[in-house]
């Protein structure tokens, strides 16, 4: 990497929710960026953490037991293995960080494709 990577001008390069945008790649990770509303499917990931890192708004990550909220400048990472349905009732941005190739429904069949910008 030879430039430093601005994630808002990264994100002012496409408007559509929930269809995440690789920026770059660190030890066989993904780091995206990606907007937000409504609620997203319940999930998990069998394999991996799931980590959320709130860059403008307030995002509801609601898990089977409890609600955990962020706003902007906080994260939270998702356990392996536990189910979890993220929900922003307005425009969210976000940073998040997965290995590559991990679908973000946790389902392959009914994951997002990846796109880089």
């Amino acid at each position: 990497m030879s430039d430093a990577i601005d994630l808002s001008q990264k994100l002012s390069t496409f408007a559509d929710h929930w269809s995440p945008r690789t920026v770059t790649q660190f030890n066989a990770c993904d780091v995206m960026v990606v907007k937000v509303q409504g609620e997203f499917v319940w999930h998990k990931h069998d394999d991996t953490d799931d980590f959320f890192l709130v860059l403008k708004g307030v995002l509801d990550i609601e898990l089977r037991d409890r609600t955990v909220t962020l706003r902007q400048g906080q994260m939270y990472i998702v356990p392996k293995g536990v189910e979890h349905r993220p929900v922003a009732r307005e425009e969210v941005h976000l940073l998040l960080i997965e290995p590559t190739g991990t679908p973000n429904t946790g389902d392959a069949a009914t994951a997002a494709a990846r796109k880089v910008v």
